[in-house]
C-alpha cells in the first residue's frame, strides 16, 4: 500500500500559509508528497519555502492560474487536480495549505488505510475538522463552520476536487473545466477515520489576514468585481469578539510549534465579547441555530449542513 500526500498553493509564504508545517505534519506516513505551487508574486518565497524542506519524498509542480477561464472559485479545484494526477500512491492524501495534522493521529491513519485498503466500496475516509480563528487558543464551532470533510480518496481519474476545491467528487467523462457541475456527479463513500485536521485558515495578523480575504475574493469574484466588495478597501481584517468562542486546552502539531512562536499580533485582538464597529455580526438564525446546536448536539452537529458524502459504517 502506498499514500501519495497533495496540495496546491500561490503566494503560501507572503499570505501566512503554514504550508511547511503542513507538509511536514504528514510527510512521514506518505510516500510522495506532491505540490502543486501557482505562479506566486516576486516578493513570495514559497518555492524556497518548500524546497528547503529538502526531502526526497517531495515533488514540485509548478503552474499558471487561468482565473477567466475558471471562475468562481474552480481554479482552486483545477490545482489541485493538477496535483492529484500526479500522485501514484494507492490512497491520496490532500492538506490544504493551512491544514495541519497533529502528530498523536498519524498511527490511526495508517491503520484505517490498511483496513479499507480491499474494501472497493470505500472511496475516500472523513476527517472531524477544529477551526482555530484569531490565535491558536480560541476555536469556531458554531453554525457554518463544517465538523467534517473528505481528505483522502482513492487515486481513481474519476475522483476530482470539486467546486473551489473543499471537498471531491466522482465525476465521470468529465471535461476538465466546469468544477461546479452537479448533474452527473456522486458524492463519494466514504468511512470515518479518528483523526482531525487543524485547520489556521484564520490565523494569522489582522493585515495579512485581510490580504488573504481578498485574494480568495479575487479567486471567488474576480478582479473586476472587487470594487464591489466594501471591504477591499479596509487594511486590516476584524476578527470580532473572541470572548465567547471556546478555548483550546490541548496541544497542536508538533510541527506548529516555532510557528506559534511568532505569535505577536495579540494586542490586536478583541478578548471581549462585545463587538466592534467593524465586525459583521451572524445573523439572528444563525446565532439561535448554534445554541439549538450545543444545547442539543455539543455543536458536533451543524443542522442542515450540506455534507458532501455518504457515511459508511465499517
Amino acid at each position: 500500500m502506498r499514500i501519495s500526500g497533495f496540495t496546491f498553493c500561490r503566494n503560501a509564504d507572503k499570505l501566512y500559509y503554514p504550508i511547511k508545517q503542513s507538509i511536514l505534519s504528514i510527510l512521514p506516513i506518505v510516500d510522495e508528497f506532491i505540490i502543486n505551487i501557482g505562479d506566486c508574486d516576486d516578493d513570495d518565497k514559497t518555492l524556497e519555502v518548500v524546497s528547503n524542506i529538502n526531502s526526497p519524498k517531495i515533488k514540485i509542480i509548478q503552474s499558471k492560474w487561468d482565473l477567466d477561464k475558471y471562475p468562481n472559485g474552480t481554479e482552486n479545484a483545477h490545482q489541485t487536480d493538477i496535483a492529484k494526477s500526479a500522485c501514484s500512491g494507492d490512497w491520496l492524501f490532500y492538506l490544504q495549505a493551512d491544514e495541519v495534522v497533529h502528530e498523536k493521529y498519524l498511527e490511526n491513519i495508517i491503520k484505517r488505510c490498511e483496513e479499507l485498503i480491499d474494501n472497493d466500496e470505500i472511496e475516500g475516509l472523513l476527517f472531524d475538522y477544529i477551526h482555530f480563528y484569531g490565535d491558536y487558543w480560541h476555536y469556531q464551532n458554531g453554525h457554518g463552520w463544517y465538523k467534517k470533510e473528505i481528505r483522502i480518496i482513492r487515486n481513481d481519474p474519476d475522483i476530482h476536487s470539486w467546486e473551489s476545491a473543499q471537498s471531491f467528487r466522482r465525476i465521470p467523462n468529465f471535461d476538465g473545466l466546469h468544477y461546479r457541475q452537479q448533474k452527473d456527479t456522486y458524492k463519494l463513500k466514504v468511512a470515518k477515520v479518528d483523526a482531525k485536521i487543524y485547520h489556521y485558515g484564520w490565523v494569522r495578523p489582522p493585515q495579512l489576514m485581510q490580504k488573504k480575504k481578498i485574494a480568495l475574493d479575487t479567486i471567488h469574484k474576480g478582479v473586476n468585481n472587487l470594487t464591489k466588495d466594501e471591504n477591499q478597501h479596509i487594511e486590516t481584517f476584524s476578527y470580532g469578539p473572541l470572548g465567547g468562542l471556546p478555548i483550546f486546552k490541548e496541544t497542536h502539531p508538533a510541527v506548529m510549534n516555532e510557528w506559534i512562536k511568532k505569535f505577536n499580533w495579540q494586542d490586536q485582538l478583541n478578548y471581549s465579547k462585545k463587538a466592534d464597529n467593524l465586525y459583521k455580526k451572524p445573523s439572528k438564525r444563525h446565532r439561535i441555530l448554534t445554541k439549538i446546536e450545543k444545547l442539543l448536539f455539543n455543536n458536533k452537529i451543524s443542522i442542515g449542513e450540506f455534507k458532501n458524502y455518504k457515511l459508511i459504517k465499517t
